[in-house]
């Protein structure tokens, strides 16, 4: 990236603003309403997958991976109770409870989550399970939920459950959100193991582990970047080679040598997995001596990348 700035024209009395260009290349904002109808739409589509998977493969291998769907599992396996109205009756006070200590904020979506997400339970309850085995009940079922968690997430919703009551846990006991969630889902994946059987703790451990993923994947997508650091005594040399040989923009960041305290330019450069081995050999072509991080970037969005139209 090239470092072009443009000064205003000066004048004794007055200054004129340069007018602005328009990046034609720039992506175009969805309006208001179309983002908040792809929002609830993702929210239905995700709470439709993840009712889907648990129906096909985690109840019938009683894979108990965490979360409100986890704990009908659980009593499901021990009373016989209908999964989906276990889930409302769960999730509906923890939604106001929720609404009573996190404020308005909270938000309608997370609602629509909560009743929409049981509801399609309820709807696929009479579906065949298409496997028998608790592995692969667990593997299919994880992707499955992971894919509708992560749909959800796009569209800034949320299915309730423990999230839920893990934000409440963190504002009241200022536990870190992401040890509230882990302490919640263990607490239902032990009740599994003592209620159900060791197995099946394991199996949904599995099954969350995939979750987990297959949520990372819905989010940062398949494409990984890298990011490279590059330290180097003629920074000028480099950053002409992967400007105009790469045809990749760069950023000059400022950096100061822990032994000698002289200023070293630190050049950072993102591109793509198939670009780092001609990178390094550019930059060891123009400075033999250079020092080169490589790392992964999970995500790059803008001019060169992954063009999304964030809604």
């Amino acid at each position: 990236m090239s470092d072009q700035e443009q000064h205003p024209h000066s004048h004794p009395q007055r200054i004129h603003s340069v007018p602005v260009i328009p990046n034609k290349r720039a992506t175009p904002r969805f309006s208001k309403n179309t983002r908040t109808i792809f929002s609830y739409l993702s929210i239905l589509v995700g709470s439709f997958f993840i009712a889907a998977s648990f129906n096909l493969f985690l109840l019938p291998n009683q894979i108990a991976s965490g979360g409100v769907s986890g704990i009908s599992v659980i009593l499901n396996s021990l009373a016989g109770i209908a999964p989906a109205y276990m889930q409302w009756a769960l999730n509906i006070p923890l939604f106001i409870a929720g609404f009573l200590v996190l404020g308005r904020h909270f938000g309608f979506k997370t609602a629509v989550g909560t009743v929409m997400l049981p509801l399609f339970v309820l709807l696929t309850s009479h579906w065949d399970p298409p496997t028998r085995e608790p592995l692969l009940g667990a593997l299919y079922g994880g992707l499955g939920v992971g894919l509708g968690l992560g749909i959800v997430f796009r569209g800034r919703g949320s299915t309730g459950g423990l999230d839920v009551a893990a934000q409440i846990v963190h504002r009241v006991f200022d536990i870190r959100l992401g040890l509230a969630v882990a302490m919640l889902d263990g607490l239902v994946i032990l009740s599994a193991g003592l209620f159900i059987s060791l197995e099946n703790a394991l199996y949904a451990l599995i099954g969350l582990f995939a979750t987990s993923k297959t949520i990372d994947i819905i989010q940062t997508g398949l494409q990984t970047s890298k990011a490279a650091f590059i330290i180097s005594r003629n920074p000028e040399r480099v950053s002409s080679a992967i400007l105009h040989e790469l045809d990749r923009g760069l950023t000059r960041l400022q950096g100061v040598g822990g032994y000698t305290g002289d200023d070293r330019p630190v050049l950072l450069a993102v591109v793509g997995q198939n670009e780092v081995v001609r990178l390094k050999l550019l930059v060891r072509d123009a400075d033999p001596d250079a020092f080169i991080i490589i790392t992964n970037a999970a995500e790059v969005l803008g001019e060169g990348f992954h063009d999304e139209r964030l809604l």
